[in-house]
């Protein structure tokens, strides 16, 4: 239970830095002293349900942000064939994803894979080549690195066939168990010279219906209303 309540601890001081809020002025924000407020933030207190809610609401997120709390699993280590304790998500550990976006420009979903080198280079970082399917059974190779977070994923690659060409890709690193993952694909296109990024969806199996993954990968109008007003493109987790 200690390990629960020290983890929502780091969260709440966490979210309350990214917003730049002082210790001070969050205390008064929740009605609550200084001095019980360092307290949750160390997880020396145990918050009960309406606290929680309170704080969450205070930050301006969802409740779920501050319980995302992981406990340690046994994972067997293939290379070492040991058993070692491990609170990584699945697309931590996946050697093989699935790559799709739609490309509006030939109006196709257009599919890659991603594969990952588990052993880290001298940069401490883990290699990654990734392949994107184009028209008649072509491919196009890029190669680079993948560092993980535990929130995002972030990819950047090299066009092998045009080393001028840097492609950035960030995932969600998904908090819950599923099968994929929403992120974006941006960098400048080689075919035409132009800006680009793409919302794209990382899976960790195939997907077989060609529908489902359109709609997925398909914009709204009410996207594009919110993008014309903050002036953004924005791709939510769990969409």
């Amino acid at each position: 239970m200690y390990e629960f309540s020290k983890h929502i601890g780091k969260q709440i001081r966490l979210y309350r830095k990214i917003k730049g809020i002082t210790l001070d002025k969050f205390a008064r924000m929740i009605n609550k002293s200084r001095a019980t407020l360092c307290k949750y933030e160390n997880g020396k207190i145990i918050l009960d349900v309406e606290t929680l809610y309170e704080i969450s609401s205070a930050l301006n997120i969802d409740c779920a942000q501050l319980i995302d709390f992981k406990p340690q699993k046994k994972i067997l280590d293939s290379n070492l064939g040991e058993i070692k304790m491990s609170g990584k998500s699945h697309f931590y550990y996946a050697k093989k994803l699935y790559f799709y976006f739609y490309d509006g420009r030939v109006k196709k979903i257009k599919t890659g894979i991603i594969n990952v080198a588990r052993e880290k280079n001298k940069n401490n970082n883990y290699q990654a080549s990734f392949f994107i399917d184009l028209a008649n059974n072509n491919k196009v190779c890029y190669t680079g690195n993948v560092i993980y977070g535990d929130m995002l994923i972030r990819f950047s690659f090299v066009n092998q066939y045009n080393f001028l060409e840097e492609d950035l890709l960030y995932i969600f690193n998904p908090l819950e168990y599923r099968n994929f993952t929403y992120g974006l694909l941006s960098g400048i296109s080689s075919a035409d010279l132009m800006p680009c990024a793409y919302k794209c969806l990382v899976s960790l199996e195939k997907f077989d219906d060609t529908n489902q993954l359109k709609e997925k990968l398909l914009f709204a109008k009410h996207d594009m209303n919110t993008w014309k007003k903050l002036n953004m493109m924005l791709i939510i987790n769990g969409m």
